[in-house]
């Protein structure tokens, strides 16, 4: 037997095996997809068995399922908490537009809204309730939650309770009290990026010490990864963006001042971009974000503080204009890119310069986070001055996950045509030589400074004009000499090493020195790096007038009904229209992420735009 509440049936002591498929049922009818996407299925079945979980699933994964679908099955209210505003209005709007009843209470909303939402809790009127941490932690919630029943406990984000974790929140480590009130509720613990050491913090403070734990692969096919040497970052990005102007991306930079800077130069030069950090009032932050979010802009141009959680499905490319501070940062933001899982771009500009800012700002904390930063730090180094090998196998180990191919062909150092070497034995040389020199016991920037001659005060404070190789290299640029270090690292005559990166000479390098044995290393590059060109984001088949189209009737309808355009459809979604061109209901509910709401809501709309399409072919 089954009770029906808003239109959505729920379990009476049915078998699993019912229960689950009730669950594929709700994932066709509501969400328009027919199958479970990895690991979905397995999380989705546990919690319905009502076994604590944490599921560790990557950026594009679906991870909001597992708990949507669950929250539809079970008869009594879900709690859901999250950690940014933006992230559950985007939530709660996208449940509506496919007629789930969902709230959220936070600090946005006005005293009327507060209320209403509560009223609706109240009255069972709602099947989800998103809530920020320090809302949960309020006497007044808590309170309310006490005299509700609540059969499920979500934890999206966990990763922010750990300590170790690469965006900790000292509010989520207070959750645990509130989950011990409501022992009858499963509890949902759900992140993208957690090493081994982060879930077990996860499982600690939350006290789920049965909880069954779902890690499924890190990898995300569709990002194409690419590390170029930060020469002149704003040519580079203009360059890169040229070839991009009607994606939408997102510009990480690592100040303020920088993300003002850019934003304007980008405006300067043609293109839709606005920027985003803490300095800037709530109201333009918040315009900003929603004029990117409904395709009113295409670039932001944004400290850290901006995407977490935000589920814009069609951002192409991510670029780092400066260093993130570690891979768990890294991952998450390269993971805002194509998140319909269409192919996207991201692209890290690397400097040692970056790389010493970053310490300067860690050398200012106290010693254990210091510590835990700089092992941050160096992890992210590594990654980024991997000049031979698929950049895939050290990003995947950092998460405990073993590659099962050696090449990803996804990334620059897969597809990087196979390099001219050249004979550099005179420029190698003279750099090894002045590493020796210098004692051993500096970085490339300082070697580089001593070899072409710097007056600066660390080169004066060590009387390095005093040695031999002082201004001996002024044949070549910085970022000439840059180019001989990285490949004398590379090839073994190098090795770098602690904190600062420190250059010291390899066996290899002591015998060539002292046999004058020739050094070849790949040519110095002409110019500046090229970026490479994104693949293609077309389906094989689809026809790119209508899915031209398709995307202006779409973002006709969002600016009628206020919200952004991928709550009426992803681009995958109109990707398969363009590419099946259906002809009708039936035809329309078979594509992916069109459910029966959607249907009835939006279905003659872009049956009309195909039909009148193929008639005028």
């Amino acid at each position: 037997m089954a009770l029906k509440r808003n239109g959505i049936e729920g379990p009476i002591a049915e078998s699993q095996a019912v229960i689950m498929k009730r669950a594929s049922s709700i994932l066709k009818e509501v969400f328009g997809y027919d199958s479970f996407r990895p690991f979905q299925r397995e999380v989705i079945d546990n919690v319905l068995s009502r076994r604590d979980t944490l599921a560790v699933l990557p950026t594009g994964a679906g991870k909001s399922l597992c708990y949507q679908i669950p929250a539809l099955v079970f008869e009594k209210l879900s709690v859901v908490v999250s950690p940014l505003i933006a992230l559950m209005n985007d939530q709660v709007q996208q449940l509506r537009a496919a007629g789930v009843p969902a709230v959220m209470l936070n600090s946005s909303l006005s005293p009327q809204e507060y209320q209403r939402n509560i009223d609706a809790l109240q009255k069972g009127d709602a099947r989800i309730l998103y809530v920020a941490p320090e809302t949960l932690l309020s006497p007044r919630v808590t309170d309310l939650l006490a005299s509700l029943p609540l059969d499920l406990l979500t934890i999206d984000e966990a990763h922010c309770i750990s300590d170790w974790g690469h965006d900790f929140r000292p509010e989520y480590r207070q959750i645990a009290a509130v989950r011990r009130r409501f022992p009858r509720a499963v509890c949902l613990a759900l992140t993208a990026t957690a090493t081994e050491r982060v879930r077990h913090d996860i499982l600690t403070a939350l006290g789920l010490d049965e909880a069954a734990q779902f890690v499924a692969g890190f990898d995300r096919p569709n990002l194409f990864i690419e590390v170029l040497p930060k020469q002149n970052a704003l040519t580079q990005t203009l360059r890169f963006l040229e070839e991009r102007r009607d994606q939408a991306g997102i510009i990480y930079c690592f100040s303020r001042r920088q993300v003002d800077d850019l934003a304007a130069a980008l405006v300067q030069k043609g293109f839709s971009a606005r920027p985003y950090h803490a300095g800037l009032g709530d109201a333009e932050r918040a315009a900003n974000q929603e004029a990117f979010l409904r395709d009113d802009i295409q670039i932001i141009v944004a400290t850290i503080a901006f995407g977490m959680g935000i589920n814009k499905p069609n951002v192409r490319f991510v670029i780092h204009y400066d260093l993130p501070k570690s891979i768990e940062g890294y991952y998450q933001e390269i993971g805002r890119a194509g998140r319909d899982g269409l192919p996207s771009h991201c692209l890290l500009l690397y400097s040692y310069g970056d790389v010493a800012k970053l310490r300067h700002f860690i050398d200012q904390k106290e010693e254990d986070e210091r510590l835990v930063a700089l092992e941050h730090l160096d992890a992210l180094v590594r990654f980024a001055e991997q000049h031979a090998g698929c950049r895939r196998i050290p990003l995947l180990r950092y998460f405990g996950e073993e590659p099962t191919s050696t090449r990803c062909d996804r990334c620059d150092n897969c597809t990087s045509p196979t390099a001219t070497l050249v004979d550099m034995t005179e420029n190698a040389q003279k750099l090894l030589s002045c590493v020796k020199r210098t004692g051993e016991r500096f970085g490339a920037g300082h070697v580089i400074d001593v070899l072409r001659g710097s007056k600066n005060e660390k080169v004066l404070r060590n009387r390095h004009q005093d040695l031999s190789t002082y201004g001996i290299g002024t044949n070549l640029t910085a970022i000439q000499w840059n180019h001989v270090a990285r490949q004398l690292v590379r090839h073994g005559y190098l090795v770098q090493e602690g904190e600062f990166r420190t250059l010291r000479l390899s066996d290899l390098a002591i015998r060539s020195l002292r046999e004058r044995a020739p050094i070849t290393l790949e040519a110095m590059p002409q110019g500046e790096a090229p970026v490479r060109r994104s693949p293609s984001t077309l389906a094989s088949g689809m026809d790119e007038t209508l899915f031209g189209l398709l995307r202006q009737r779409r973002k006709e309808l969002a600016d009628a009904a206020g919200i952004p355009p991928y709550i009426v459809f992803s681009d995958r979604t109109l990707v398969e229209m363009a590419s099946a061109l259906p002809q009708s209901d039936e035809e329309l509910l078979s594509i992916s992420g069109v459910g029966q709401v959607k249907l009835e809501r939006y279905g003659e709309e872009f049956l009309g735009v195909i039909r009148d399409y193929v008639k005028g072919r």
